[in-house]
């Protein structure tokens, strides 16, 4: 009896998300994802992006400088379960992996393992989406080719190539069939489909929103002082990787006398101020437009919301 009630004791809770965050990559998720975490109802994983129902059972081996993903990603559903073990009394438990609206078999896997999940996703202009990824990867260093245009014309071959997600600027971006898997998986109850364009506007009245599809306290307010996974092109390289890069002896000597939150709010200011925005040429914004023009529509038809702003 008493090595029966030791053993319950001991055993591991099993506990999965009952929301996820699907994407898209360099729509604002990020910086939702870090606001989310402040609520007192809400349990984050503490990964981010741990990409499980994208690539379960998978040996990763993507290509290109600087990727992480294939060490970064969690594989195996004991290592996932593992990430929720922290939760206590939070009503809606969640991760954000935005791979999950771009990979085909992310929402057969998902329905498989939590059909009665909540699916909340964000779309940006792809357009710009794309050019704020080839962005990302230029702040990073991670990007061998400075000029966007010839970025895209090396597209197809890198993704032969079996290079990261994020190096697949265009195609990243046709949204309609991507949703399209979820609408066909999941009742339209279970899905919110937001704009980042309705995120820079009005980020407070989007976060009420979003917990209001969580059943969770919609007045609470989060600290957003902070701008998350800004991309630019550093105006000081030094301090850029310094910030960014990975700890050292300073970075230590630091941390013992300024506290993590206040340490983090000075981090993500200068990171923000160092970074230089630069301009779309307006013919490549063009061409793109030109590409994306019917999947935009068909976008705008399946989510009921206008979209004629990102055909200008």
């Amino acid at each position: 009896m008493g090595y029966q009630k030791m053993n319950n004791e001991t055993e591991k809770k099993i506990i999965m998300p009952n929301f996820l965050i699907i994407g898209a990559a360099k729509s604002g998720t990020s910086a939702i994802y870090h606001y989310l975490k402040q609520h007192p109802q809400i349990y984050m994983s503490p990964i981010k992006e741990p990409y499980f129902f994208a690539f379960e059972g998978e040996k990763l081996n993507f290509q290109g400088p600087g990727v992480t993903i294939n060490h970064s990603s969690i594989t195996d559903i004991e290592s996932y379960r593992n990430l929720f073990q922290g939760v206590s009394d939070e009503v809606a438990i969640g991760e954000a992996s935005t791979a999950y609206l771009y990979v085909p078999k992310a929402p057969t896997l998902i329905r498989q393992y939590v059909p009665n999940i909540k699916l909340i996703a964000i779309l940006r202009n792809p357009v710009d989406r794309a050019y704020s990824s080839f962005m990302h990867l230029i702040r990073d260093q991670q990007e061998p080719i400075t000029d966007f245009a010839q970025a895209l014309k090396a597209e197809e071959s890198r993704i032969q190539n079996n290079w990261g997600f994020l190096y697949r600027y265009q195609d990243i971006g046709f949204y309609s069939g991507q949703l399209k898997r979820y609408f066909e998986k999941f009742d339209r109850s279970q899905i919110k489909v937001y704009l980042y364009d309705d995120f820079k506007n009005d980020p407070v009245s989007l976060l009420q929103d979003i917990c209001s599809f969580l059943n969770v306290d919609e007045n609470f307010k989060p600290d957003m002082s902070i701008k998350r996974n800004v991309s630019g092109v550093p105006r000081n390289r030094l301090l850029q990787n310094f910030l960014a890069k990975k700890p050292s002896p300073l970075k230590s000597l630091l941390k013992t006398f300024i506290p993590y939150s206040v340490g983090d709010k000075i981090r993500g200011y200068l990171l923000s101020k160092n970074l230089a925005k630069t301009e779309l040429q307006p013919q490549i914004r063009k061409q793109l437009l030109q590409v994306y023009r019917e999947d935009i529509l068909k976008t705008q038809d399946l989510i009921g919301r206008d979209l004629s702003k990102w055909l200008d």
